[in-house]
């Protein structure tokens, strides 16, 4: 943060942006450092949006003023936004988000959050971007909901964007099961070129901690009553840290 100079919103999920009124398992903005509310943001608008996302697009404006700028289908020097894209499917109850495109130089880098690859238009937009790198979210395949033919389609645009994309990166709802790790690596082997989770185009390990739950609960146990606790300040979760 201390060296940022612009913000994006993609969407207003509780695991996508700063609250103001977090709860322990959020971000506060409050823990952010104050130059934060100096930088340049650019937000998904305030439209088609729940009452609760609403709040939150809300009381962001409030707190950055004139600051925050809403981005949908905008560009600006290096930065373009694309117009409201689904959250997952067509139609999907969780709303939609807003894809960025952010070129540096000759290389151009796009951020599409929480698209799942499940929306052809979406995807299409990312590969008429051009980009060099893409960071997207894959098929959440830890959710029962999701149907054979939502998988397949998924497998199909993972496979498009690695043929058109240099460098493909799928991660965050991909990655919160085993099987999500298994697809990916399978991807890989089918297309004969590497597509990484977020930890692989780091060199860093795979840690799936998400995926992992039930055993790292069994290796560190909680006490009865420690999330209560925890909620109120009164249990501090650094000491599993160190284990």
């Amino acid at each position: 943060m201390n060296t940022a100079t612009d913000v994006v919103f993609s969407h207003f999920h509780g695991d996508h942006v700063p609250l103001v009124d977090a709860n322990p398992y959020q971000l506060s903005v409050r823990a952010l450092p104050h130059s934060f509310r100096e930088l340049r943001c650019w937000s998904k608008s305030g439209n088609d949006l729940s009452a609760n996302m609403s709040k939150r697009f809300q009381d962001l404006a409030d707190l950055l003023g004139t600051n925050l700028q809403v981005a949908e289908g905008r560009s600006e020097g290096g930065l373009s936004f694309s117009r409201s894209v689904p959250h997952g499917a067509p139609g999907s109850k969780m709303g939609t988000l807003m894809m960025a495109r952010i070129k540096v130089g000759t290389r151009v880098f796009v951020h599409a959050s929480d698209i799942q690859l499940l929306d052809d238009p979406t995807v299409d937009q990312v590969i008429n971007w051009w980009p060099d790198i893409v960071l997207a979210a894959g098929p959440p395949l830890y959710l029962d909901r999701l149907t054979n033919a939502e998988r397949e389609r998924a497998w199909e645009k993972a496979v498009r964007l690695a043929q058109n994309i240099e460098v493909v990166i799928l991660d965050h709802h991909l990655m919160r099961s085993e099987d999500g790790a298994i697809w990916l690596d399978t991807l890989s082997t089918t297309l004969g070129k590497k597509v990484y989770c977020a930890a692989d185009y780091m060199g860093q390990p795979r840690r799936l901690l998400e995926a992992e739950r039930v055993q790292l609960y069994a290796q560190m146990p909680v006490p009865e009553g420690w999330h209560e606790a925890y909620a109120e300040g009164r249990a501090n979760p650094d000491q599993y840290l160190l284990e």
